[in-house]
């Protein structure tokens, strides 16, 4: 049972003659009055648990994109309904109406509509839908909580999309350039051409040349097709907020950018969340559309709050793909976290495979290092430039153990990461 304002402003009033004319009998009729109006409201209340609540919300939704949820009411008492509706989502789906007066006639349906507008990625829920049964006084209602599971997956926005359609362009350029037609043996078919004393016998055709009525050969180029590892780092340091945005998200982003481009290049794409253990995978060979499989497969991703074990990544990377292959490391290049867990195991790494690592810099340091009015800013601008320095040591050390690196501002780091892809998928070093 839950009362309403209604009955207290009217205990209150009720308050005002009894203290104009003390006694015990006014009080005793007053409270028999209210008492007597609160159990005819709840008397006449429809029952909230004979009405029916079934939801109809879409499975996903882009992050800074609205949608709606749709409550349908079905009212199976023989009296009118009136009542409130609370349907409780946490505060970052940003439900601007969740709660709602509703009045249903007996045996009728009502449709309350609900809109969200969520402000963080991830996975939304809403467990059950709150009625309070109102009685025709307004005194009183019957409250109940009746079960409602709801589930709305926050994709990520993939705003970095803006940069596919010049990407796909320079792309595009790179088909029939020399620089990625490498001579030298290798499985991926050519042409036919006429044989030749010295070919090899096992590179003979033998269905076209019986079609051609002459002895014709294959020719064969090394692939121009091969694998992207796409490792993103979801421990601790990914949960630093950079530009008012967690490096996971900004991680996600150029991961996103990066696989799509590689996808429409004629590569393969795997895509790894790891920190001490794997946290989401997204095969190449899955039948769905790639984009959206990493989509759905990054929606839930939230750093967790531990060290990274990259010891444990190589192996992660041979289960994917034991032959050579492009691994990208989207992770932070702190200085305490790189240098205890990456630089022992990326020799490695880079004597099988080529290494890109890329990671997100606060451009706020360049902003500090240049202030220097006060004694306060002169200390800020110092610790600036220590970080910035301690920055620069640790990709020279990468470098020197044949990585790549790109450290960039937030919302450079996408196209600066598509970009190097192209560099060397121009430079056949794929």
């Amino acid at each position: 049972m839950a009362v309403s304002g209604r009955l207290v402003l009217l205990a209150l009033l009720g308050a005002l003659p009894i203290v104009l004319f003390p006694g015990a009998l006014p009080a005793v009729i007053w409270a028999g009055l209210l008492a007597a109006g609160v159990a005819v409201d709840l008397l006449l209340a429809a029952s909230p648990r004979r009405v029916g609540v079934r939801r109809d919300l879409p499975a996903t939704v882009r992050l800074g994109e609205g949608c709606t949820g749709t409550l349908l009411l079905t009212n199976d008492t023989g009296r009118t309904l009136r009542a409130t509706v609370r349907d409780p989502w946490q505060p970052s789906a940003g439900a601007a109406n969740s709660e709602q007066r509703v009045r249903v006639a007996a045996g009728r349906v009502h449709r309350m509509e609900v809109s969200l507008l969520p402000a963080r990625r991830g996975i939304l829920t809403s467990d059950s839908v709150t009625l309070r049964s109102h009685g025709p006084l307004g005194l009183a209602a019957r409250q109940v909580t009746l079960p409602a599971a709801a589930e709305l997956r926050v994709l990520p926005p993939f705003l970095s999309k803006r940069h596919l359609p010049s990407k796909l362009r320079r792309l595009r350029e790179l088909d029939g350039r020399a620089a990625v037609q490498i001579r030298g043996a290798g499985t991926e078919f050519d042409s036919l051409r006429d044989y030749v004393r010295g070919d090899d016998v096992r590179s003979i055709d033998w269905r076209a040349s019986a079609r051609r009525r002459d002895t014709v050969v294959r020719t064969w180029r090394p692939e121009r097709d091969r694998r992207v590892v796409i490792v993103l780092d979801t421990s601790r340091t990914s949960a630093a907020r950079i530009a008012d945005e967690p490096r996971l998200d900004t991680g996600i982003e150029a991961a996103l950018l990066l696989a799509v481009l590689a996808q429409h290049g004629g590569d393969k794409v795997d895509f790894l969340a790891f920190d001490r253990r794997l946290r989401a995978r997204v095969d190449s060979g899955a039948k769905a559309n790639l984009l959206n499989a990493l989509v759905r497969a990054m929606a839930p991703l939230e750093p967790e709050l531990i060290e990274a074990d990259f010891s444990r990544i190589p192996a992660q990377i041979r289960s994917v793909s034991p032959h050579r292959s492009l691994v990208v490391l989207l992770t932070s290049l702190d200085s305490g976290a790189v240098e205890e867990g990456l630089l022992p195991v990326l020799p490695g790494l880079t004597a099988q495979h080529l290494v890109v690592i890329a990671s997100v810099r606060d451009p706020r340091l360049e902003e500090l290092r240049a202030v220097r009015g006060t004694a306060a800013d002169a200390y800020r601008a110092a610790a600036a430039e220590r970080a910035l320095l301690d920055r620069e040591a640790v990709t020279a050390q990468l470098k020197q153990l044949g990585a790549e690196v790109v450290d960039e501002h937030p919302l450079e780091l996408p196209p600066r990461l598509a970009d190097t892809y192209i560099r060397l998928k121009a430079a056949g070093r794929l």
